[in-house]
This record gives C-alpha cells, structure tokens and sequence, in this order.
C-alpha cells in the first residue's frame, strides 16, 4: 500500500517510521467496477481513499440524468461530507469506474492523526481548504466559463483520465452533452492544426 504511506508521509507529513501504526484507522477492500460505495438515500460511513483505480461521485436529476460531480483517481479521497459529518442521507452515489483497491477511512482518521501526530493535522487542513478552492473554483466553472475553458480545466485536473473514463462520464463532468464535447474537440484539434 505504497500510495496511502506517501500520502501520510509525504502530504500529511507523519514521519515514516510511524505510517505503519496507522493502519489501525483503515480497512483496504477490494472494489468491482460498477459496485457501488455509497448510494443515495444511505448514510456515508467513511472517507474513501484510493490506493488503485479510479471512483466517481455523481447524482441523478429528476429526470434520471447523471450529473458528476467528482472523479477521484489514485491519492485522491472521497466522501459525502454532508452525509458523513452530520449524519444526514447522502444525495450521491459513489461508485468505482475501475477494479479499484479503496481504503475505508474511519471517520475518526483525521482525528486521530491530530492526536497522535500533532503537525499533520496543519497539512490536512490545508489540503481541505485546497479542497473547498477547488470546489468553489468548479461552481464558477459550471456557471461563468465555456465548454471548451472547463474541459481544458478538466484536463490539467485529471490528466491521465481521458484514457480512462468514456467521453459521456467527461461530458457529464463538464455539463454538456456528449455532442458537445465531440465539438469541443474538434474545434481544439483545428486550432492546433
């Protein structure tokens, strides 16, 4: 499990030596592609690292239609924040894109590297304001930028996952429609040509 051991000593900064007991806050499970961590309506009991593969966190409209909202490859986390700090049902699903090996974070692991190690916790809280940044910088995103500035955005986010995902999953990301992208593309390809 080498990405969650450079995740906690090279982001949270816990020495390496001390990575090892943390494993006491996780449980590694395996996931099938298209199984499902979280579903709406259910309760988020954890914060989901992936150590292998790819997961995806979208929401259905009234009218059926999948809207992602998130994508989480290899070092990213994901949760329902919502859902899992205030105990409320999740409006999501979060499902694996990919075989996956997901680490199921306690939902007490941050607050329990606080306890034992002090400085990280300065590192986590950074990366979670990066977080909400980021959250706040795609809500602008969606509402004030063209399709072909958020799939340019998209790709300096999410490098390697055009070769990963199918252009709808990319187009429902984007808030388009699978037509769109395709246009998009064209018209990027000519402007290079």
């Amino acid at each position: 499990m080498e990405n969650i051991d450079y995740y906690l000593s090279e982001v949270l900064e816990i020495p390496k030596e001390a990575t090892a007991n943390c494993g006491a806050y996780y449980t590694m499970k395996p996931v099938k592609k298209g199984e499902f961590l979280l579903q709406e309506g259910e309760v988020c009991q954890s914060n989901y690292f992936v150590e292998k593969g790819l997961l995806r966190m979208y929401s259905l409209d009234k009218n059926g239609k999948e809207h992602i909202i998130q994508f989480a490859p290899e070092n990213w986390i994901m949760s329902d924040r919502s859902s899992l700090y205030f105990n409320e049902k999740s409006k999501y699903y979060i499902e694996a894109v990919e075989d996956s090996e997901i680490l199921f974070l306690t939902p007490d692991f941050f607050a329990n590297l606080k306890m034992q190690f002090p400085g990280s916790i300065a590192n986590n809280d950074l990366l979670l304001q990066r977080h909400i940044r980021g959250l706040q910088d795609r809500v602008n995103s969606l509402l004030a930028e063209t399709a072909e500035e958020r799939y340019l955005k998209f790709i300096r986010m999410y490098p390697d996952l055009l070769q990963r995902v199918p252009q709808w999953m990319v187009a429902s990301y984007l808030g388009i429609t699978p037509e769109s992208l395709s246009r998009v593309r064209k018209e990027l390809v000519k402007a290079k040509g």
